[in-house]
């Protein structure tokens, strides 16, 4: 049985720190389960995103989140000093007693470290690469490397917490749908189709990098023979900005489809996901909801990044291994996007088949 170490044991005010996607703060779900478990006199805050921390709602282990753009993960809109500084004050007024900065490989997690230190918040853990000296009450060395075979997001994150002494086993990724929001999404499927039953696929041809995007084109021919071959309605998600995207992809269909993008608010997503038969989709946000509520994911995966396949989920995850994979870039630095365009459209249309098919066995 493990022993949580002492010092950690007695932590009544816990922050956990998660400040990039929303993609990458699901993977760190089955973490925080795992904290919430070992601590449950805690009440655990969450500092992330503003895409994270609208999350809150269907995060059952945690009790607040603060929006924060850091301006070490991504560009920051306004006045970054004048937030910073606003940041600092109400971590400080908090009284924290510790705080846990999750990152990935590529990131640095001293910027939360010294924000934290400068909060007054006594125990401070992470991983990093350099010594963290005073800014680390608790450091764990980081030796990932971006290289195939690489330990999976969801275990780096497990791992960390693990240092404490806590039991970390592992689970599937949390995303919970309370019941208005998937009523809500009937009436949405209702009025949108004529019916709120009819069984569908989910679709998502967005990604906030475009190295990560599968071609429209592709993305067409493939759900039009999902469409054709099972009966099942294609159903796109997306956000506003990527309207004019999911309608380049439905205008060369000969299926009928339905586009829900910039419809949905976060939980009404969760719940089209929930309800979907599979998922088809690029690397990014949803294919980690869809794996959090248990829906199988067929994942155009590009090769910038090996850390982050579906977790714990029916998957099918699709790619052409080039010689510049795991480039970490956001567009295709060598131009031919080839991890990505040499994966054919009945390819994908197969490995979603083959999901579908697999999940008509187990129901039957």
């Amino acid at each position: 049985m493990a022993v949580i170490d002492a010092r950690w044991a007695q932590v009544r005010r816990l922050l956990v720190v998660r400040l990039d996607n929303l993609g990458d703060l699901l993977m760190t779900t089955p973490a925080l389960a795992a904290l919430r478990q070992a601590l449950p006199q805690a009440r655990m805050a969450l500092l992330a995103s503003p895409s994270g921390a609208a999350a809150l709602p269907h995060l059952p282990m945690l009790d607040e989140a603060i929006a924060y753009d850091a301006p070490w993960v991504r560009s920051s809109a306004g006045d970054g000093a004048q937030a910073d500084h606003a940041l600092l004050q109400r971590l400080a007024l908090a009284e924290f007693d510790a705080a846990i900065v999750f990152t990935v490989c590529t990131q640095s997690a001293l910027p939360a470290a010294l924000l934290c230190r400068l909060a007054g918040i006594p125990l401070r853990l992470a991983h990093s690469r350099e010594n963290p000296y005073g800014l680390l009450s608790d450091w764990v060395r980081d030796a990932d490397q971006v290289q195939t075979g690489m330990r999976h997001e969801v275990q780096r994150q497990l791992d960390l917490v693990r240092q404490l002494g806590i039991d970390a086993s592992g689970g599937p990724l949390v995303f919970q749908v309370p019941s208005a929001h998937a009523r809500r999404l009937r009436q949405r499927l209702a009025a949108a189709s004529g019916s709120a039953s009819r069984p569908y696929f989910a679709v998502h041809v967005g990604a906030s990098a475009a190295s990560r995007r599968y071609a429209p084109e592709g993305f067409a021919a493939a759900a039009d023979a999902i469409a054709r071959l099972s009966g099942l309605l294609p159903v796109f998600t997306g956000t506003a900005s990527e309207q004019a995207l999911v309608e380049q992809v439905r205008s060369r269909m000969a299926m009928p489809s339905l586009a829900l993008a910039g419809a949905l608010d976060l939980g009404e997503l969760g719940a089209l996901l929930a309800g979907a038969r599979v998922l088809v989709a690029n690397n990014t946000g949803p294919v980690h909801m869809a794996a959090a509520l248990g829906t199988p994911v067929v994942v155009l995966y590009a090769q910038t990044n090996p850390q982050h396949t579906p977790w714990q989920v029916p998957a099918r995850v699709l790619f052409h291994d080039v010689d510049c994979r795991h480039c970490l870039r956001s567009t295709c630095p060598a131009g031919h996007h080839d991890c990505l365009a040499r994966v054919a459209p009945a390819d994908v249309a197969a490995a979603a088949l083959e999901l579908l098919q697999a999940g008509a066995r187990e129901a039957a």
